[in-house]
């Protein structure tokens, strides 16, 4: 599932991906009363699964990132699940794949940092007191000091336009090459 947030500007309308970001301790599957939202071997947090999921709605809220999404006509949460479909059998995610400005990229760490060699990759979030490990990376100017994003201290900058660039990477594809 692709999902987008259009954004109203005073001379046009964006349209934002909203990509899950495939926590390491998915805080949608804890929350979870059914166990309908499973996390893969390779770090993939799955939709809810149909005959599991009781439409209770605890992902949605539970979510940091607000990702989840209730459709309330067939009583099931779905959001981003990486197009497992297609990463299971080597394809890209289709937003990377349909993303006309290159912003959303897939790839193996090597494979991104040389699409960008001025840029690091981040995937540590801070939420206040919170710190989010996610398998989904933000590339940052190498020259960033941080080691983590503030969610929150982005929150109280409104008028600051952002440009944020997000890389979907693959920590077993890291492991060198043996043999």
């Amino acid at each position: 599932m692709i999902q987008l947030d259009y954004v109203e500007r005073s001379h046009s309308t964006q349209t934002v991906p909203v990509v899950c970001m495939h926590c390491d301790s998915p805080t949608c599957a804890e929350v979870c009363p059914a166990d309908a939202i499973k996390k893969t071997e390779d770090g993939v947090v799955q939709s809810a699964r149909k005959p599991r999921c009781i439409a209770c709605n605890n992902c949605v809220l539970a979510c940091p990132f607000g990702i989840p999404k209730m459709l309330d006509d067939q009583a099931l949460m779905m959001k981003c699940d990486m197009c497992y479909d297609r990463t299971s059998v080597g394809k890209k995610p289709m937003c990377a794949t349909v993303c006309p400005s290159g912003a959303l990229t897939f790839g193996t760490r090597e494979e991104i940092e040389k699409l960008r060699p001025r840029s690091r990759p981040l995937n540590r979030f801070q939420f206040g007191q919170q710190t989010i490990s996610t398998k989904v990376n933000m590339m940052v100017p190498r020259d960033t000091p941080t080691e983590q994003l503030d969610v929150t201290e982005s929150m109280h900058e409104p008028n600051q336009p952002r440009t944020v660039r997000l890389a979907v990477m693959d920590d077993a594809l890291f492991e060198p090459a043996t043999g």
